[in-house]
């Protein structure tokens, strides 16, 4: 089953998700915001329904999934159909790149890595937010990831992983922030954010050269 199958067929699901989890989501939003430019032109590859996008201010959206590109248009977002593997920009052309939960579903991290590095002017940055897959709710996923169908087809990544495939993808400086100590259903008002990473659960990681 292709891994955007799920978000097709279970778009209403995703978004239900986001309503039942309000404080994890928004503890994930301020996490990233931190890291976030708010001024410039930018992109969010797996935009998905435009959760993370439009509050962060990302302009364009990429995604396979049509369905999911539908509620990022009628978020504001200005949604394209693609891979991240694949990118239809040209060289340069964003100030900011975002990937939110993404990364463990793409076919090709080294490669959406690159390509997200093409698409950055020289001083833009990635943003990219996820489960760390050695962290307690990344465990958990990897556990239940036969009963959940969004995470069925996932493979989860360590920060230690992601950061050196970023390196090889040309980045150099790297900022870090954390959030989600608890598991996401459990989360009653938000959760500090921390610099670093090791202790919460998800991870944003702004990296640029």
């Amino acid at each position: 089953m292709p891994k955007t199958a799920p978000f097709e067929t279970h778009t209403e699901r995703y978004e239900d998700w986001f309503e039942a989890h309000e404080d994890a989501y928004q503890s994930e939003l301020d996490a990233l915001g931190r890291l976030v430019s708010t001024t410039g032109y930018g992109v969010e590859i797996g935009v998905g329904s435009g959760r993370f996008a439009a509050p962060l201010g990302m302009q364009v959206g990429l995604d396979p999934a049509v369905e999911m590109l539908a509620y990022a248009r009628e978020r504001g977002i200005e949604a394209v159909r693609g891979v991240a593997e694949y990118l239809p920009f040209s060289d340069g052309t964003f100030d900011t790149a975002l990937i939110v939960t993404t990364i463990c579903f793409v076919d090709d991290i080294p490669r959406t890595l690159a390509e997200a590095e093409r698409v950055l002017a020289p001083s833009g940055s990635l943003v990219v937010g996820y489960i760390d897959r050695d962290s307690p709710v990344g465990r958990t996923y990897q556990e239940k990831k036969e009963a959940n169908p969004f995470y069925r087809e996932a493979v989860f990544v360590s920060t230690e992983e992601l950061v050196e495939a970023l390196e090889t993808a040309g980045f150099t400086d790297f900022d870090f922030v954390q959030t989600i100590y608890h598991w996401p259903g459990d989360v009653d008002g938000p959760e500090p954010v921390e610099s670093g990473y090791g202790d919460g659960s998800f991870v944003g990681i702004k990296a640029s050269r």
